[in-house]
């Protein structure tokens, strides 16, 4: 079986708009892959259901064997310690630290400080982040708090990296280092990585499979794709 799998999946909102229609697809572990398509697309709706936060009307999803979409609510974590979520805005508390924010979901998992400072010290050493441990975001630079949130998706090695909009807030520069970072995470670690973006530029440098949505329909699948070929979307 794949790693992920999206079975004949519909994904109606209550205000009536389709966000996905039909969708199937399967991506093995270790794979990186690029969703592109317009604002409204679907790219974010695809990636909510992988971590639980919608559930499909019709279809069925599946990560590493499990149906999501038929999980019970209680169960819900379980998935989502094998899942490291990277948003757009960072999603980062203000009133933390640097360290204290990266710590923060592995001691809601009831971890040992010494493994929590073990886990947290070598995600910060794979983003590039150790000097700036005791800061807080406000003290940071957009890639740094961007580094910081990619950091706290890792620390537990998850199984599947879910990005949405990584690069969305971030200057050229900055969007590539980010993606060096994810690049040789998905490499050391065996990740797979799934990134939502408008990001021409990189997609089309990084050279890796490409899925593309249109109005909540997959309209093209490319193993070494680009957006270069997209032009209308």
């Amino acid at each position: 079986m794949e790693f992920i799998e999206f079975k004949n999946v519909f994904k109606v909102y209550e205000n009536g708009v389709t966000a996905l229609a039909d969708a199937s697809l399967s991506i093995e572990k270790g794979e990186f892959v690029f969703i592109i398509g317009q604002s409204g697309s679907g790219k974010s709706t695809l990636t909510k259901l992988l971590y639980r936060e919608e559930k499909p009307n019709k279809g069925q999803v599946f990560v590493g064997g499990i149906n999501v979409g038929k999980l019970k609510n209680g169960n819900v974590y379980k998935l989502r310690r094998k899942i490291g979520v990277v948003f757009q805005d960072f999603k980062l508390l203000p009133k933390l630290t640097v360290y204290e924010n990266i710590a923060y979901p592995l001691e809601s998992y009831g971890m040992k400080p010494s493994e929590i400072r073990e886990k947290v010290l070598r995600a910060t050493e794979r983003v590039g982040l150790k000097d700036k441990l005791r800061s807080f975001p406000n003290q940071l630079s957009g890639g740094e708090q961007q580094r910081v949130c990619i950091a706290r998706a890792i620390v537990n090695e998850p199984k599947l990296i879910i990005c949405d909009e990584p690069t969305g807030d971030l200057d050229p520069k900055i969007s590539k280092e980010i993606m060096e970072v994810l690049k040789k995470i998905n490499e050391d670690l065996g990740s797979t990585v799934i990134m939502a973006t408008h990001d021409k530029e990189i997609v089309n440098k990084m050279k890796k499979r490409v899925i593309v949505i249109h109005d909540g329909v997959i309209i093209s699948d490319k193993k070494k794709g680009s957006y270069v070929e997209n032009e209308d979307v």
